[in-house]
């Protein structure tokens, strides 16, 4: 560029960087730097590679890059990386640096594809780079894989979005071309905190894999979708080259020729590919960085004054005073106190906006992912309906058996109920981790006195561990208590509730004296999967013609009403031996129709073979086949396992299926209950075993510093 000095900018900002980082510091000070943001296989990694002109980052498939990646390139003479957590190595392999960055991610994510917040800081020296700092971050994911949380995309956009929303941090958004760029996740969170564009820099990647006939000019012409900064396209390797060890120079030629033969591209060649896009970055970041210094100065004189202020009281200080160490230590301990309960109960001063508080993640945990867990665990209905339908021939054995055995119900509740351990424990864990990340944050303050630090962290961290173990054994105990006694008298279960209602509307046509048996009806027949109003369509206009009746579906019969008040009812027809067909639309209606018909050949309705029903609409026709096969009415020609193996919405026998749907909705029925206990109780329960005790623990440390 000409200036020395401007050449040396970046070089300080990376010492600055480094100093803060290698003393511990949490880093409030706002850096100028280049945050790499996009998707999995967005070709984030390859761009870096090319900068370098190595192969030096791991991959793979899912979630690579799972600590932010503090890249620092400098003009050298020579070649080599090093690493600020091993200074004294100099790693002239680059496949040992590979080897490294994989080493040290796992250290503190594991290998589960977990992720971590801390960096890693990586220094290249070469003489083919110019001068420039990124942080290389985590791809956007959305659905999780291995051991990884179920929040993990909320996980990764906190983790960006700390680095992002930063005004002193310039954003390289990088983008597929093979993807609409409305979609982009790198643009549309760069848009979140720079909506206007002044710090976002577009990079689009793959532009040799578009369609046959699409081109993205539009795009790095700046047309499409502006930003302040620009658009710059790349040409990366393949996965095949990558594979096949394709050298960095020769694909570097191969995307200088593309964009010059290119018919959409050539006129804009010089201002295209990773050469170019390296000097335009390296230029924009000296030019930030000599924007934004004046800011830093100020900024680092203040934090120089509070320090020198802090540094004045200790000045008079005799280590020799014990009233004056007792009056220190009693401060820190204090100080960590209230820290700790500001960071869990949260304060209405210096307020947290980059990301949440410990306070706040907990709150996600109550109310977000440990529903979350137990929303999985509900919504396998398949899985569900094979265990009841295994359960009900295995209580049968060889027995053909009349009636819905209440012992598949029990069973089936118990064994969901025990399922509920897995979540629960997961909580207990996700809230203790938390707690301890808070611990270690608000130790770290006392680094200047590292026994203390050390005590103070046994302590807390003891607390924590003691308080999982009684809160395990709670959750033990909520779960045996579930399990003690299953109450189907519960005001909200729909077994008690329908003969409840059944019963009283039974008890007042009884006559005086009665005994009162009409009350006692199959507790299936009580099992209401759909209502809804239909047209009976084929009754002969001399029969009185088509009419619209309300109608109530249950595991047992179909039975319809005058209309919705349910008080005049007009029919009930059993279930048994009835399929459905589809019955085409005629010219002249508007209605769609299907058709029940008994496989017997019997009559279905009076002296009708088939009873002809009609919706208004094809959605609405579909919804009602589909509750008519949940009580086991078929479509006509359907194939089943002979074996009843195999899916669970099929069954040999309409009467077990009828069986399988009655005991399905009293579990789930049931289960809702359970769910809705479990779902209040356990974050009370962690709350005043865990929390709070951890919050009390302060009477534990002060008596460790008197």
């Amino acid at each position: 560029m000409g200036n020395r000095g401007m050449e040396e900018l970046i070089p300080l900002v990376n010492q600055l960087q480094d100093a803060l980082s290698s003393v511990g510091h949490t880093c409030s000070l706002d850096l100028p730097q280049i945050a790499v943001v996009g998707g999995q296989s967005a070709g984030k990694s390859s761009v870096l590679e090319n900068f370098v002109g190595r192969d030096f980052l791991p991959r793979g498939s899912g979630i690579v890059t799972r600590r932010p990646l503090i890249l620092q390139l400098l003009s050298a003479d020579a070649e080599y990386g090093e690493f600020l957590h091993c200074k004294e190595k100099k790693f002239t392999d680059f496949d040992e640096i590979q080897q490294e960055i994989e080493a040290e991610t796992h250290r503190l994510t594991g290998s589960n594809k977990g992720i971590s917040p801390v960096p890693i800081h990586l220094r290249i020296h070469s003489p083919h780079v110019l001068n420039l700092t990124l942080v290389d971050l985590p791809g956007i994911t959305k659905v999780p894989v291995g051991d990884q949380p179920s929040d993990i995309e909320y996980q990764i956009r906190d983790m960006i979005m700390q680095f992002i929303c930063k005004e002193h941090c310039l954003i390289l958004a990088v983008t597929p071309a093979n993807m609409d760029l409305a979609n982009s996740d790198a643009l549309k969170l760069a848009k979140d905190v720079d909506p206007q564009g002044l710090r976002t820099i577009g990079v689009i990647t793959k532009l040799d894999l578009m369609d046959a006939g699409t081109d993205a000019r539009v795009i790095l012409e700046n047309k499409l979708l502006p930003l302040r900064r620009g658009y710059i396209g790349v040409v990366n390797r393949s996965q095949k080259d990558i594979d096949g060890k394709k050298d960095i120079k020769a694909a570097l030629l191969a995307e200088q020729k593309f964009f010059l033969s290119h018919p959409a591209y050539r006129h804009m060649a010089d201002r295209m590919g990773t050469p170019y896009l390296q000097r335009v970055l390296n230029q924009q970041l000296t030019n930030h960085i000599r924007d934004t210094l004046p800011a830093v100065r100020s900024l680092l004189q203040d934090q120089l004054l509070a320090l020198n202020k802090e540094a004045e009281e200790y000045r008079q200080f005799n280590p020799e005073d014990l009233a004056r160490r007792t009056k220190t230590l009693l401060q820190l301990v204090q100080r960590l106190s209230v820290d700790f309960e500001k960071l869990i109960e949260g304060t209405g001063d210096d307020v947290e906006t980059v990301s949440l508080s410990a306070g706040a993640r907990i709150n996600r945990i109550f109310h977000e992912r440990f529903p979350y867990e137990l929303i999985k665990m509900e919504s396998d209905e398949k899985k569900l309906r094979r265990e009841i339908n295994y359960a009900i021939r295995n209580i049968h054995g060889v027995r053909t058996g009349l009636f819905t055995p209440n012992m598949a119900f029990e069973a089936i509740v118990k064994k969901q109920i025990s399922r509920l351990k897995g979540p629960c424990f997961k909580f207990v864990d996700m809230v203790g981790q938390e707690l301890t990340s808070t611990v270690y944050q608000c130790i770290n303050k006392l680094s200047s006195f590292p026994k203390l630090r050390d005590e103070t962290e046994r302590i807390v961290t003891t607390e924590i561990r003691q308080q999982e173990s009684r809160c395990r054994d709670q959750v033990l105990l909520l779960i045996d208590i579930q399990l003690a006694y299953v109450n189907t008298k519960h005001e909200d279960f729909i077994g008690f509730t329908n003969a409840q209602r059944t019963n009283n509307q039974n008890n007042q046509k009884t006559a005086p004296g009665s005994t009162g048996n009409q009350g006692v009806i199959p507790l299936s027949s009580l099992i209401v999967i759909r209502k809804g109003w239909l047209t009976i369509s084929n009754i002969g206009i001399m029969k009185g013609g088509a009419k619209e009746y309300w109608f109530i579906l249950t595991a047992e019969s179909l039975c319809w009403y005058k209309d919705d008040e349910e008080k005049e009812k007009k029919y009930m027809l059993s279930l048994d031996n009835l399929q459905l067909r589809d019955v085409e639309k005629s010219f002249m209606s508007s209605k769609f129709i299907f058709s029940l018909f008994n496989t017997e050949l019997r009559n279905v309705y009076k002296d009708y073979k088939s009873l002809d029903l009609a919706c208004n609409s094809q959605e609405e026709l579909e919804s009602w086949k589909a509750s008519l096969l949940q009580a086991g009415v078929y479509p006509e020609r359907v194939t089943v396992d002979a074996e009843g193996n195999g899916s669970p919405e099929y069954f040999s026998d309409p009467q077990l299926e009828r069986q399988v749907e009655t005991i399905r909705s009293l579990v789930e029925s049931y289960m809702s209950i359970i769910y809705k206990t479990i779902k209040d109780l356990m974050p009370k329960t962690i709350m005043h075993l865990m929390v709070n005790s951890v919050r009390h623990s302060n009477t534990h440390l002060n008596r460790c510093s008197a």
